[in-house]
């Protein structure tokens, strides 16, 4: 295991000496990308404050290479470590070059004058993180994507080995978190730079992070890489959640299932079935899902929000037992959709289910669901 860039031992954050989270134990290794979460106000940037020197510790240690972070000097500490931290940062009159530019000043002279070395830094940091392009143009008016970008770019200048974020996912649209998550990892890799961020996102904080923190109630309920994070109940409880579910392989959040006799039975399978139940949920439409083994796709999401779901054994084929009793139900709910184009010898029995509502005229399309919230 590499040598931790930053640690922090029995660390309590807060303000004004009044502890917010107490007994924080952190290690952010070379390569690594360690993540943050836990509920709102729960003290997540709190702590990330307090890493990067914003906020003085209230008890404990914060090393950074293994010297204390408090008797280091500023600009000794701008060398190391660099931050993109929450807010929109809003410069007068400077282009995308001068932003990224002022990452340099832990190097410079007094004089803020950048040498030959310094622009060759800009530059490179630039194309890092693929905004050159964005050179000459105000920071004003660019997209919040592009300036994260920017933001980033600055913080690279730095040369740091620490790389502190605070929800730097915020602001950006799907296709820019991916691009600048998946940066992340790049840098992190390829510069050996230990990465620390917080994140609203659990889906995108299973796949990019290395090792997860989980902050509630003023303490680290849980760390660990996310396989040991992301377990069956545990997301729910770490953010109170009364009403729905997450699903921790597929780091999804689901709706309140209804509880009432349910009026449609839906033959689903492969993730054919998910989108129906999402529809039937939002049109407040009871339903029951089946045959599904416990392992196929559709069944998490039939799981949360099915008034009642008929299943198997992860691997096994609808079984007569399980068959009979789906139809059963069909014949209860007075209505059958079937989501499934294809069987195949796996699904054999959902096939048979399907052409008993069809003989007995129970068979509906899509199109007539709306008829069943009369």
């Amino acid at each position: 295991m590499a040598e931790a860039m930053l640690r922090s031992e029995a660390l309590c954050v807060g303000y004004r000496g009044e502890t917010v989270v107490a007994d924080v134990a952190l290690a952010a290794e070379p390569g690594q990308v360690l993540t943050l979460i836990g509920p709102n106000g729960a003290g997540k940037s709190t702590i990330l404050k307090t890493l990067t020197g914003q906020l003085p510790p209230v008890g404990g240690a914060l090393l950074l290479e293994g010297q204390d972070l408090r008797g280091l000097r500023e600009r000794d500490v701008a060398k190391r470590m660099a931050a993109v931290l929450t807010g929109r940062p809003q410069p007068e009159l400077m282009s995308c070059r001068d932003v990224v530019a002022s990452g340099r000043y832990p190097y410079t002279g007094r004089l803020g004058i950048l040498s030959a070395h310094d622009r060759v830094v800009c530059e490179e940091s630039m194309a890092l993180v693929r905004v050159t392009e964005l050179a000459d143009r105000d920071f004003n008016r660019i997209s919040d994507g592009q300036r994260q970008r920017v933001l980033l770019a600055r913080a690279i200048c730095q040369e740091p080995r620490v790389l502190i974020l605070d929800e730097p996912t915020s602001f950006l649209d799907i296709r820019h978190k991916l691009e600048f998550l998946s940066l992340l990892r790049e840098l992190a890799m390829t510069r050996q730079i230990a990465v620390v961020l917080s994140l609203h996102e659990l889906d995108l904080a299973q796949r990019f992070s290395d090792h997860i923190l989980c902050i509630r109630d003023g303490r680290v309920d849980r760390a660990g890489p996310p396989e040991e994070i992301f377990t069956p109940g545990y997301i729910e409880a770490l953010y109170g959640v009364e009403r729905g579910s997450f699903d921790p392989l597929f780091g999804s959040a689901e709706s309140e299932g209804l509880s009432d006799p349910p009026k449609l039975f839906v033959i689903g399978g492969g993730g054919a079935g998910i989108p129906v139940y999402r529809r039937l949920q939002r049109l407040r439409i009871p339903f029951a899902a089946g045959v599904l083994p416990e392992n196929d796709l559709d069944y998490p999401v039939a799981k949360a929000l099915a008034a009642e779901l008929i299943s198997e054994p992860a691997f096994a084929e609808p079984g007569e037992a399980a068959l009979a009793r789906a139809e059963a139900c069909l014949l209860r709910c007075g209505a059958c959709l079937c989501a499934v184009e294809r069987f195949g010898p796996a699904n054999a029995g959902n096939r048979r289910l399907r052409e008993r509502a069809e003989e007995r005229g129970l068979l509906i399309g899509p199109e007539q669901l709306e008829e069943l919230r009369k």
